[in-house]
């Protein structure tokens, strides 16, 4: 059992890993609002702007910018293939594309220096 069950109360345990204050399921409502709330207490300018899709966003471009192989970032981010997150993540996964580009410049340099 996780740390964050172990700290719920038995009879709270319903399964939820962050329920809302009452022990239920957050609405996508609550979690937005709560998020906002958190970015206000921050200081990031203009809050109601962002939307949690900026984290998932903000964590693939990360890992693609350390060098994850994209294989490794779709199982994280929960997808069944690379081909998925290639897809929505295209903008966010270009330091990958530009390696393979930086590779190819690298090989025909060698094949004309010949």
């Amino acid at each position: 059992m996780g740390a964050h069950k172990e700290r719920l109360a038995p009879e709270d345990d319903n399964g939820l890993v962050f329920p809302n204050e009452d022990g239920e399921q957050r609405s996508s409502v609550n979690v937005l609002r709560n998020f906002r709330s958190l970015l206000k207490e921050a200081r990031f300018e203009n809050p109601k702007e962002w939307t949690t899709r900026e984290l998932r966003t903000s964590f693939v471009s990360l890992l693609s910018d350390h060098g994850i192989p994209i294989e490794v970032i779709a199982r994280v981010v929960g997808h069944s293939g690379s081909s998925t997150t290639e897809r929505v993540y295209r903008k966010q996964l270009r330091p990958v594309i530009t390696a393979g580009a930086e590779a190819m410049d690298d090989i025909f340099k060698r094949e004309e220096g010949m």
